[in-house]
């Protein structure tokens, strides 16, 4: 096996997340982050169809080609540093090609891939403008597909979100990536090992194998967003701060990103299925299926949790009242307390000259002692109904 390949796929993942994350903490992220919902089109208005325009940033800043070829008995992976003029594509289903493109910005050299490979203009146009609703296009000898790749960005509950296109021909499989890094490497290492199926069936398997990691990354995501749900509910119902109001916002459009990924990508599956002739083996559409149903699952949970995100609202809000009306209760009965007995030092600080109190000698203790027992039986009424002490709602104890 020839890898040129100097880092892991995993590592270098890593640091595109990484450098997500630091991008993701800056003052303007909240300003910036629909940009994944609303995009700015690249090309001009009357364009021919099939101009091929680079929508998107600039991820990287070579484009790489990885080539891997196998059959049942024999498996070769490479790096090649410029593309070939002719590629030996193998025929039947007695092996196949698999060529990785990572970085889209060089327009002219996904143009000469589009022309060695077979690939239809509108598809190329497609691949280069990112931001695509996952589909499935099919062709007179090939199947275009769009899926997203989803990611978490270490230490936040932010989503990365990629464009990765798959052209599906007989014998062939081309996948086009907007950086490096992916959730391939188990696919590869099955490559590399020979275990499983995949040696020994054709593209349309090689489809299914990596369509499979796509969505296995799906429940990945959603259960590091399902513990962030979990953490901030926690917080909201604990320590609310001001700040915890935009965390849930920024919570459901992270949830709403990862919908506009899964809805579509069931649709996807639900046309691969449909797919006839000999492009798609029959072996491979029970393992379709499978991830068919899979998806239903996801769709399950990311609806649960934008349902909870929802309800986070909400819970914040009551939170938040019943909090104000908890110390609003304090300050009342306080001031129900002192009120009498401001009532009662109002009426003796009168400058009055005939006062028959004044001259009795006990009078003033006595009136000190009546107003303490008047605020200690206010004190025995309010918690006697529940008011304080009990810990219950206000009005929940006996009434009189």
């Amino acid at each position: 096996m020839d890898n040129a390949s100097g880092r892991g796929a995993g590592q270098v993942m890593g640091e595109a997340l990484q450098g997500f994350a630091d991008a993701a903490r800056h003052p303007v992220h909240s300003l910036r982050v629909m940009g994944r919902f609303v995009r700015r089109r690249a090309k001009q208005p009357g364009t021919a169809p099939g101009t091929v325009v680079h929508t998107g940033p600039r991820r990287v800043d070579r484009v790489r080609l990885q080539l891997i070829e196998y059959d049942a008995g024999s498996f070769r992976e490479r790096e090649v540093d410029a593309l070939p003029e002719s590629l030996e594509l193998p025929t039947g289903r007695s092996g196949v090609l698999w060529l990785n493109v990572e970085g889209l910005h060089d327009v002219d050299l996904l143009e000469r891939v589009a022309a060695l490979v077979g690939l239809h203009p509108l598809a190329i146009e497609d691949v280069a403008s990112v931001g695509q609703r996952p589909k499935l296009e099919e062709y007179d000898d090939h199947l275009f597909v769009v899926v997203h790749m989803l990611g978490l960005v270490p230490g936040s509950p932010h989503v990365l979100d990629e464009q990765v296109s798959v052209m599906i021909g007989p014998g062939f499989l081309v996948t086009f990536q907007e950086m490096p890094g992916d959730v391939f490497e188990p696919v590869r290492e099955r490559l590399r090992s020979g275990r499983g199926r995949v040696r020994s069936r054709g593209s349309d398997y090689l489809a299914y194998a990596l369509l499979d990691a796509v969505a296995d990354h799906y429940f990945l995501v959603l259960e590091g967003l399902g513990e962030a749900v979990d953490a901030l509910e926690e917080e909201v119902l604990d320590r609310p701060t001001g700040d915890t109001m935009r965390k849930v916002h920024e919570l459901k459009r992270e949830l709403l990103a990862v919908r506009r990924s899964v809805w579509p990508f069931r649709e996807l599956l639900s046309g691969f299925l449909r797919v006839e002739g000999p492009l798609l083996d029959e072996r491979t559409r029970p393992f379709l299926r499978d991830v068919f149903d899979h998806c239903y699952q996801l769709i399950d949970t990311v609806e649960i949790l934008r349902e909870i995100a929802s309800g986070l609202r909400d819970l914040y809000l009551s939170n938040v009242s019943n909090r104000t009306n908890e110390v609003m209760k304090v300050l009342t009965i306080m001031a129900s307390i002192f009120i009498p007995l401001t009532f009662v030092a109002g009426i003796y600080g009168m400058n009055f000259e005939y006062m028959p109190e004044l001259n009795v000698p006990w009078a003033y203790p006595a009136v000190l002692a009546g107003m303490l027992a008047a605020a200690l039986a206010m004190l025995a009424v309010f918690r006697a109904r529940g008011w304080i002490g009990t810990g219950g709602p206000a009005g929940g104890g006996r009434r009189g």
